[in-house]
């Protein structure tokens, strides 16, 4: 249980938790959603925006604006409060907040190799990768023939090297060996997240796991609905999965023999958090499930805020923000797109 880290825990971590606590209440809210729902052109986006958060960002932006210039900017707001925060942090703080970009890392690569694999140019590429996962060596990735001359050109001096043991092998990369790169990336990532939170004990032992967990339930339903009707055997699958969770292991068992959504739905019914999940859904219907997880997600790292001295804070803002950027970007498409009537389809409210 909780050990006296309330004692020592601001010595280090009491300004940076302060920061993000700061940070979350400019958070956007139901009313400044109603409001951007209400807008007519990009540019009144922009003028409502104004009065939050990101105005300093959007106040020298030319008209007319585009989706991707309001979406660039959101992000780089994200990505100077990460920095602010890395550099003020001290161990293990800096180790755990270097965890979080991980993830990035593992996108942006499959990124680059993918995009080279259609013939894509490499610089258009690296302009669509996102700020917070890029490495020194990102742009050699186009080089690499297999995952073999992946991992020694480049990505052997990153942090994502100890993730790679698992899918090295000589097979030419194609669209179905880079999709099982990047879940076999990330069950490895995840697993180590979930070890090193276990170790740093107190409140954050207690309450990151919890989030792992669900990320990592989520891509194994993911994981199982996506590759239903193509090659990925059975054993392949299983693989593929997180060696934690609430479904660890007896509904990776189930998981990994479905072949169809309402299998899928079945297997997932017997757990209680997620049959309220799947409970919003209609028999058969799949396209909602993204954004009932994300709902279900938000929620609980709403929860984490309601705790002290511990850092599952500045995972739940870095979350919190990207599903912020999340709503922008489909709230400025829908009006772009003169679609207004989509615009509640996928946006999820945080407060």
């Amino acid at each position: 249980m909780y050990g006296f880290e309330a004692l020592t825990f601001n010595i280090h971590g009491g300004y940076l938790e302060a920061i993000v606590r700061g940070y979350r209440s400019g958070l956007l809210t139901a009313a400044d959603y109603n409001n951007l729902c209400q807008c007519e052109t990009l540019d009144d986006i922009k003028m409502h925006l104004s009065a939050t958060e990101y105005g300093s960002y959007l106040q020298n932006e030319p008209s007319p604006l585009h989706t991707t210039t309001i979406v660039e900017k959101c992000t780089l707001k994200l990505v100077d409060e990460y920095k602010h925060m890395l550099c003020q942090a001290t161990e293990p703080l800096s180790t755990f907040l270097e965890y979080i970009t991980y993830g990035y890392m593992i996108d942006n690569a499959v990124l680059i190799v993918t995009g080279t694999l259609h013939e894509r140019d490499v610089q258009e590429l690296l302009e669509k990768c996102h700020p917070l996962g890029m490495f020194d060596s990102i742009a050699t990735l186009a080089v690499a023939q297999n995952m073999r001359e992946l991992y020694r050109l480049v990505l052997v001096d990153t942090p994502l090297a100890p993730y790679f043991s698992e899918c090295i092998t000589s097979e030419d990369l194609d669209d179905m060996n880079i999709e099982i790169m990047r879940n076999t990336l990330y069950k490895a990532y995840l697993e180590d997240f979930y070890n090193f939170c276990q170790k740093l004990g107190g409140a954050t032992a207690e309450i990151m796991p919890d989030l792992l967990a669900f990320e990592a339930d989520r891509r194994a339903v993911n994981i199982t609905i996506n590759s239903i009707g193509t090659e990925l055997t059975r054993d392949e699958r299983r693989k593929l999965y997180s060696n934690f969770g609430l479904l660890y292991p007896y509904g990776h068992e189930e998981l990994a023999v479905c072949e169809d959504i309402d299998q899928v739905r079945s297997a997932m019914e017997k757990y209680p958090p997620y049959q309220s999940i799947f409970a919003k859904l209609s028999y058969g219907e799949s396209q909602m499930l993204d954004k009932a997880f994300y709902e279900e997600e938000v929620k609980r790292l709403c929860l984490s805020f309601e705790q002290q001295f511990h850092y599952a804070v500045f995972f739940a803002y870095m979350r919190l923000k990207e599903q912020e950027i999340r709503n922008l970007m489909w709230i400025s498409e829908c009006v772009a797109q003169n679609q207004k009537s989509r615009i509640h389809d996928s946006v999820v409210f945080i407060f």
